[in-house]
């Protein structure tokens, strides 16, 4: 009875499809791409979940090329958790046409978001010449209050709204990464939580060292103003990301792993972020198997390929795939030369650090 239940169901699906593909109108509905989602596999890390998520975006209500609902599109598309939309305050080029308050393209990308069951993060970007630069505060209740002339005193507001702050792009616009001593100032006073090592099609080496030194949350971002496959758009490319550990998949649990400073950079096959949390990745995405007392075998279930060097030889861990080797000296010292942990400073690990 189930089975003909079944047919029967079928039956009226086919049927359905027939009448949608005639003479008159014959639909290539195998064409549409806005259903379909790349997965990124990224395993879990010492219990927590490792979510992908885009800290700063633009969109129409401030300098950028597409509208918010794009925006969450795009990042749903390209296998994210979560997307920030992080609108300049004070820089609106297209003001005179697009006429609303600074908390519109929030709006717009949460009822987009809310419909697709994604997650979309209110922020906004403090935009000032250096010393200070540009500064996006995430989290948010209401951009218009931190529309003022002090920008001090919009970054008061956004603390007092409960916001987490990222200093952004230090290298930009002058090609100069300057810790200068407002930002000693703001860090030590609690008011910036983040440091921006990767935007767009950028990176600062020495900020690698600024959050080690002062206990930073590793980032890495878009900073999107275009269409997001007019700068990422090659074939098996990802676009920069932010890792966070987060206890679950939920804005809460990202917040609250981004004030634990529980995150990772990851750009261009490149990684950046505290020993201990890149240790704790590359542990989770690397499966060992001994086939006998000289060959051993090592899967990465991650789609990071990872490269490492250890004994005077160099060893590629393909991303998905798996590779056998003659098993190293258990005290051999391994670098991965792609996980940065400074400036130029790189993780290193064992065989010992490993399960055999």
């Amino acid at each position: 009875m189930k089975k003909i239940s079944l047919l029967l169901m079928l039956s009226c699906v086919l049927s359905l499809q027939a009448q949608l593909r005639n003479n008159d109108v014959y639909e290539v509905t195998e064409m549409e791409q806005s259903r379909v989602r790349r997965e990124i596999r990224i395993p879990n890390v010492d219990g927590y979940k490792v979510l992908k998520r885009d800290f700063h975006t633009h969109t129409v209500f401030s300098d950028g090329k597409v509208w918010p609902d794009t925006r969450v599109m795009e990042a749903w598309q390209e296998g994210l958790d979560a997307v920030a939309i992080t609108d300049h305050i004070e820089y609106l080029p297209h003001k005179e046409i697009i006429k609303a308050d600074l908390n519109e393209s929030y709006k717009i990308a949460k009822k987009a978001a809310d419909a697709s069951g994604f997650i979309v993060i209110k922020g906004t970007e403090i935009t000032r010449s250096k010393p200070l630069g540009h500064l996006n505060a995430l989290f948010i209740n209401d951009v218009m209050p931190m529309d003022v002339e002090d920008p001090l005193k919009a970054i008061d507001e956004a603390v007092r709204q409960g916001a987490f702050i990222m200093w952004n792009h230090p290298g930009w616009p002058d090609d100069k990464s300057t810790f200068y001593p407002v930002h000693e100032e703001l860090i030590k006073a609690g008011k910036i939580h983040g440091l921006e090592v990767f935007n767009h099609m950028e990176y600062y080496p020495a900020c690698f060292d600024w959050a080690m030194e002062h206990n930073l949350a590793f980032m890495a971002n878009t900073d999107s103003h275009d269409p997001i496959s007019n700068n990422y758009g090659r074939e098996n490319q990802m676009r920069p990301m932010t890792l966070v550990l987060a206890k679950e998949r939920s804005e809460a649990s990202i917040k609250e792993a981004l004030f634990a400073k529980r995150t990772m950079a990851f750009f261009n096959g490149e990684l950046a972020g505290k020993p201990e949390h890149l240790k704790g990745l590359l542990k989770a995405s690397l499966k060992i198997r001994v086939i006998n007392e000289k060959l051993v075998e090592v899967t990465n279930i991650s789609d990071i390929t990872y490269q490492a060097t250890g004994g005077k030889k160099l060893y590629i861990f393909p991303a998905g795939k798996t590779i056998s080797f003659s098993i190293p000296a258990f005290d051999t010292v391994f670098t991965v030369e792609n996980c940065h942990t400074g400036t130029g400073q790189k993780l290193t690990v064992t065989a010992s650090d490993f399960d055999f």
